[in-house]
Parts: C-alpha cells; sequence; structure tokens
C-alpha cells in the first residue's frame, strides 16, 4: 500500500482534485493565478519572519544560507523555489506524485536543486527528518485530520526553528469572499477548490499549535486591495491568516 493511500492526514479527494491541475502550477495566467498573484505577500512574510528569528541581513545576496526548510503541500514549487534562491535547503512534499513530477521538472529547468518527495507529512515525520523552518502553507483546510497534520508537521521543527502556517478563517466573511466569491463571482479559483466547511478558526489553529509544543510568535491577516491588484497584510484575520510559531 503506498504512503499516500496508508496517511491519516491525506485526503484522497484533495488530492486527486490539484493532481489533475498539475499541469497548470507554473502558468501565471491559469487556473493557480490567485497563488502566483498571493505569493509575494507571503513570501515577503516568510523572508522577514526568518530574518528576524534567525538574525539574518537581509541585504545578502542568500540570507537563508545554511538553513533547512520543508515546504509541506509544495504544490508546484511555487514557495519552494524562492525560498532555495535566498539559500535555504529546501525540502518539498507533497502527496500528489504529479505535483511532485511538475515541480521537479521546473526546479531542474530551473538549475535549482530541491529536494522533492510525493510522501505525506506522517511519513516523513516517522523518518526522524528536522529541518530549520517548517512551512505549512494553504494546506491544513485540505487535510483530513487538521489536528494530527499540524502535530506531524511540528515533529518536523528542530529546536529553535521557525514554524509558519496559512490558512482560511471559517468564518461568514471567509465563505462569501474566499468561497462564494472567489469560485462562483469573479472565477478566481475552480469551482470546488475549496469546502467550507474544512476552513480552520484561528483559536482552532492555535489550539493544535499549542497542543502540537509550539509557542505562537505572530499571525497577521492576508487581504486582496482590488485598487491596486494585490495582496497586502492586515490585522483582519477573518478570512486569510498567517501564523508563526516556535518549538517551546
Amino acid at each position: 500500500m503506498s504512503s499516500a493511500a496508508a496517511s491519516q492526514t491525506v485526503d484522497p479527494a484533495e488530492i486527486e482534485k490539484f493532481s489533475r491541475l498539475a499541469a497548470e502550477w507554473w502558468d501565471p495566467n491559469g487556473k493557480f493565478r490567485p497563488l502566483h498573484k498571493f505569493n509575494p505577500v507571503r513570501l515577503a512574510y516568510i523572508r522577514d519572519a526568518a530574518l528576524a528569528h534567525f538574525g539574518r541581513d537581509g541585504a545578502a545576496r542568500e540570507p537563508l544560507a545554511g538553513l533547512s526548510l520543508v515546504d509541506i503541500g509544495c504544490g508546484g514549487g511555487l514557495v519552494a523555489e524562492p525560498m532555495r534562491r535566498l539559500g535555504a535547503e529546501v525540502t518539498g512534499i507533497d502527496a500528489s506524485p504529479r505535483n511532485i513530477e511538475v515541480a521537479r521538472l521546473h526546479a531542474r529547468q530551473a538549475g535549482l536543486d530541491i529536494d522533492y518527495r510525493a510522501t505525506s507529512v506522517e511519513d516523513l515525520a516517522a523518518s526522524g527528518a528536522k529541518f530549520d523552518m517548517v512551512l505549512n502553507l494553504e494546506a491544513v483546510e485540505h487535510a483530513a485530520d487538521p489536528k494530527l497534520f499540524i502535530e506531524k508537521s511540528a515533529e518536523l521543527l528542530k529546536p529553535g526553528g521557525l514554524f509558519v502556517v496559512a490558512t482560511i478563517n471559517r468564518t461568514l466573511k471567509a465563505f462569501a469572499l474566499a468561497k462564494v466569491g472567489a469560485e462562483y463571482v469573479l472565477g478566481w479559483l475552480p469551482r470546488g477548490t475549496h469546502d467550507p466547511r474544512k476552513f480552520v478558526k484561528v483559536e482552532e489553529l492555535e489550539t493544535f499549535l499549542d497542543g502540537a509544543g509550539l509557542a505562537l510568535t505572530a499571525r497577521a491577516g492576508v487581504a486582496f486591495d482590488p485598487l491596486a491588484d494585490r495582496w497586502r497584510l492586515t490585522e483582519d484575520l477573518a478570512v486569510n491568516y498567517m501564523l508563526t510559531a516556535v518549538r517551546r
């Protein structure tokens, strides 16, 4: 039995849904256009959090050099590749072999050495792997067991490491904007991309982090600015939000 089939955190229906779209990961005008638009603000947030946490010089050519990082649910590598360019030693995991194939091919064409693996978070945790940074971005709302998903993700973090998680809040505002608006009104995402019942409230995610032995250090909301046609950080956590934490 494959690791994905045996996994307790992988939802096969979710994996099949994104596997069908795998070839479009790197098309900025395709089905993943919203992620391409979203990428600058989340990359800046991760970079700034890492610089502050590890005391790195932001003016350095590769400010994250020497740090190991795992991108959980890496998809086609939209975050893994920029993190590698910042100098981090990057491992990207995804339960969809097709996503990993796309990610490997694109990284090879870009001349980037990234360790991509088609595996589940619990299998990687069981291997004893540990990283300085753990990224869990827009993945927990697709997990079969969000609490276990966070627990196993946290097992991958070294003492003194940095954990970053991003997801969608389970609120009426999020349902209106991230589900109805994004999928049915604006057509930003394919219909059925998200199940609003699987959105995760901030307090729930903070409880998961605490139970996994992590201490919350910062949180930020992310909102779309239609006038500037870009995403920006905000104090409003009602829709998209990001949390950072460290091991207690």
